[in-house]
């Protein structure tokens, strides 16, 4: 490129200075294009990352031309009689030379074949050296080096035009022609800086894999000179990088003027856009605050299960496959607390809570000294169904008061033994036909039962031949049986989640699985010996529960049909108080269907029953669809529908059973007795329970629609895209890190436990699996339950500072999502773990999601329980944990007394 070089010794003469001048104000123009075009368009987010090797030459040849300029404008300066030297002058530019606004401008990405300091210390990386990713996808990848190119970029920029504000020379026409050139350059960096937002918007930004770096890195520098762009012959922006240019016409400058208005317009337009595209469905800061990040690494993790990082907010963010980023679900919003009443709110009458969280708010927990409860109930103990002590005091037992809960005063931090000879459980379906006798060493019911056979004792093993009294056939001919009476039944389509009422070994709801059909299984402990316990060691679902003198644990109107098989409940006495307790939980248009000897005998005893089931169920509008009677099993079903409407109630001549006060809360479950009246069936089209759901398998996934938008959800979204956002979040959790990255063999996993379940989410990630998961949710949480059951999902209340209604054993895998730090406040934490040590089997699995200070005390409790720690994350005072139970037990010498 020529350059000016003055004559020593003698004036230039005119002609030779104003070509001097013209050559040195066409390299100044064509330098300034270059610089403007490499550093001066403002970088958007999704800036497409290139090698260091393109960095340097981009960076090199500016900074020389830069000196070259500033050397020719002093020579002009001086009257030429300093020769320009090309150098360095960064060291020479004052400490001001870098502008505020450059020195804030956005930094180009970069990639560099040694090693990379990272921008923040959020920013996590894989054991393949690939960097974590922005919240578009993008390589987020700084280095020292490109850090200085960009201040020397920024320096010399500011040194030319220092120079040329020192130059006062030049005549008007020229400036004149300076002005359009750079009016000409400018416009065309803007057209770069807008093609590439176009190619942003349409995702067409790629990401250089941390291994695609290194590959590049080993070229050698010729290969990577030739191949400094993703596109050949293109610099970092994607345009040539030839450095000449054709001065234009004065009626090209014009036009080119002219649009270069139109795209500076466009070019807003387009930014205006793409930050509408960023932060669309994103709610304002005071509705949600996030505080998980569940996919980050650590130091403890063995695979790493990566999310990208928003380096804007420091917010953890997950990639979907259309290249559009959401964030981690995050804490309950306050503004949710105002929407959602708790079952604590229902249930007035409910017993004393105690406060005593002051006791657990060190998380450096000392070595526990664990010992082997010492109770009558052995192997078996469920602390709120054998609180001797308690029952000994009842006054009376008529309505099996003493079946029901009673909690001792203090939660047991004791452990229960295991029995003799257990071994691990056999996996499903293979246990719904047989279990080890070991584990569950009763043979009671086999000697008094095996006749009907529910159970039998076989060798080693417990078998299942048949399934129930009604039904010793098969309970899948009796399934079908039930449908063929009521087809709109429709099994696993219009009929989703059932209530079995004195299940037996639950063989019923085990077999409506064949329909994909949910079953909640119940039983008192002890009336048959162990049937609540043969059913879950079979995998199928059940609780200890008694129809006494409290309502069920479950919202009113949830369940889809309620089912009775010999179960010997006097439905008709006390005014029908029993009964009344089903239609309170049965939804508006569902069915009952009762097998009993009443609707297929002549006894005396039975035909009185009948007699008095009859009126009952007419005065409470219940229609007596059909009665069926299967030859096969020489058995027969009356099958009742519950009304929709409430004109039945509002034509009948007596107000017998009574319809219920408007005052009584048909939700209120939690320790609240029986209320002997009839709730009205919703009668507004927004209300729950107006209409049935629609059919399985979509209302899994579809909002209730009783959820309103104006209704905040939990997580501060409105009520339907709170249920939708929650349910996409646990999809992506589940299968990017739960399957494989918690070290859990989900194969073995049959019964779970969701210890705080929200909208039901993780429970419906899992759905493809050959499992089930009872929702438990929390009676000082708000009341998402019947959002559970709306979406063909079951679940329970709970207060997890008591003991949980199922026999020892019994579950595989418990997953506690932000439920510990919150029993802190109320309940020693300790007595919980003892709580979830009696229910997981040997072998199982306990999932925590929590702070990191209450997640590392969980941590250390379980090390003192001889727990596996099987994995854990932290990260931003958020951490994941994953552990397996052992079969160890303490000493039973260091059994209390």
């Amino acid at each position: 490129m020529p350059t000016a070089r003055a004559r020593l010794g003698r004036r230039p003469s005119s002609s030779s200075y104003s070509s001097t001048i013209t050559t040195i104000i066409f390299v100044s123009l064509c330098v300034l294009g270059v610089w403007l075009l490499t550093s001066t368009s403002v970088i958007p987010p999704k800036s497409t990352t290139r090698t260091s090797t393109e960095s340097t030459i981009s960076t090199s040849a500016s900074s020389s031309l830069a000196s070259t300029i500033m050397d020719a404008h002093k020579t002009i300066s001086n009257n030429g009689r300093t020769p320009p030297v090309f150098k360095d002058t960064q060291g020479d530019l004052p400490d001001d030379a870098i502008k505020p606004d450059d020195a804030n401008r956005p930094q180009d990405t970069r990639e560099n074949d040694k090693p990379q300091t990272d921008v923040s210390s959020d920013i996590t990386k894989d054991s393949g050296g690939r960097d974590s990713l922005n919240g578009n996808g993008e390589s987020l990848q700084t280095s020292e080096n490109g850090k200085l190119e960009d201040e020397k970029k920024n320096a010399n920029l500011a040194a030319v035009e220092h120079s040329q504000g020192l130059h006062g020379t030049e005549s008007v026409e020229e400036q004149e022609k300076q002005k359009l050139l750079e009016t000409q350059t400018s416009e065309e960096s803007s057209i770069t800086h807008r093609q590439e937002a176009e190619q942003i918007t349409a995702g067409i930004g790629k990401t250089t894999t941390g291994k695609e770096s290194k590959d590049k890195g080993s070229l050698g520098k010729d290969k990577a000179e030739e191949d400094v762009s993703l596109d050949s012959g293109n610099d970092a922006h994607g345009v040539s990088t030839d450095n000449t240019k054709n001065i234009l016409t004065d009626q090209e400058q014009q036009k080119r003027l002219e649009q270069h208005q139109q795209q500076e317009d466009d070019q807003m337009q387009q930014q205006q856009k793409q930050s509408e595209e960023q932060t669309q469905g994103v709610t304002s800061k005071d509705q949600i605050k996030h505080d998980e990040a569940p996919i980050l690494k650590d130091v403890k993790i063995q695979h790493d299960h990566k999310a990208p990082v928003n380096l804007t907010n420091n917010l953890p963010v997950l990639k979907t496959e259309n290249h559009k980023t959401e964030t981690i679900v995050p804490k309950e919003s306050k503004e949710s607390k105002k929407s959602w009443s708790t079952q604590a709110d229902h249930s007035v009458n409910q017993k004393e809570r105690r406060t005593v969280g002051s006791n657990n708010k060190d998380s450096s927990v000392p070595e526990q000294n664990w010992q082997l409860c010492k109770v009558a109930a052995g192997a078996d103990y469920i602390p709120c169904l054998d609180n001797e002590e308690a029952i000994k005091k009842l006054k009376t037992t008529k309505h099996y008061e003493h079946r029901e809960r009673h909690c001792p005063q203090e939660p047991p931090t004791c452990l229960v033994p295991l029995p003799q000879g257990y071994k691990t459980p056999i996996e499903w379906p293979k246990s719904r036909d047989k279990i080890w006798y070991h584990n569950v060493p009763h043979t009671l019911l086999a000697e008094v039962k095996g006749h009907q056979n529910w159970v039998k004792v076989s060798g080693e093993f417990l078998t299942f031949p048949g399934g129930g009294t009604q039904f010793i056939h098969g309970a899948l001919h009796y399934i079908d049986f039930v449908q063929e009476a009521v087809p709109d039944i429709a099994w696993g389509k219009h009929t989703r989640v059932v209530l079995d009422v004195g299940c037996g070994v639950a063989s019923f709801g085990g077999y409506l699985f064949e329909r994909d059909v949910l079953a909640m299984s119940f039983a008192p402990k002890d009336e048959h010996e162990a049937q609540v316990q043969f059913a879950l060691e079979r995998g199928i679902p059940a609780i200890s529960a008694v129809m006494g003198t409290q309502r069920l644990p479950f919202p009113s109107g949830v369940f889809d049909l309620v089912h009775c098989a010999r179960c010997r409940v006097p439905w008709h006495e006390e005014g029908g108080a029993l009964l009344l307790e089903l239609n309170r939980v049965l939804r508006p248009g569902g069915y009952f269907a009762w097998s009993a000897t009443p609707v297929y005998q002549t006894l005396e005893e039975d035909v009185e029953i009948w007699k008095a089931m009859s009126n009952l169920t007419v005065s409470m509008c219940w229609e007596l669809i059909t009665i069926k009677k299967d030859k096969l099993n020489s058995v027969g079903v009356a099958i009742y529908h519950k009304p929709d409407t409430n004109d039945c109630y509002d034509q009948r001549k007596q107000n017998k059973p009574s319809m219920c006060k408007p005052d009584d809360d048909p939700n209120a479950a939690w320790y609240v007795a029986f209320h002997s009246c009839i709730h009205r069936v919703p009668s507004e089209e927004k209300e729950r329970g107006y209409r049935w759901p629609v059919e399985w398998p979509e209302r899994l996934q579809t909002p209730p629609y009783w959820l309103n938008q104006s209704q905040v959800g939990i997580y501060g979204k409105p009520a339907p895209d709170d249920f939708a956002a929650d349910l996409e979040h646990w999809k992506r959790l589940v299968s990017k890190v739960y399957m494989n990255g918690l070290g859990i063999s989900w194969s073995n996993v049959r019964n779970a436990m969701d210890m705080r379940a929200v909208y039901g989410g993780f429970a419906a990630a899992l759905r493809d699996l050959k499992l089930w998961v009872l929702n438990v949710v929390n009676v000082n949480s708000p009341d998402t339950l019947p959002i559970i059951y709306e979406r063909g999902l079951f679940g329970i209340y709970h207060d997890w500072c008591e003991s949980f209604s199922t026999y020892p054993r019994t579950y595989d895998l418990l997953h506690a999502d932000h439920l510990f730090s919150q029993l802190k406040k109320r309940c020693k934490i300790i007595a919980v773990l003892a709580e979830v040590d009696r229910i997981v089997r040997p072998g199982g699995y306990l999932i925590v999601r929590d702070d990191s200070a209450t997640t590392k005390e969980v941590e250390n409790l379980l090390k003192s329980l001889h727990w596996e720690i099987r994995k854990t994350i932290s990260h931003n005072q958020v951490g994941i944990l994953s552990a397996q139970k052992t079969l160890w037990r303490p000493s039973a010498s260091a059994a209390p007394t």
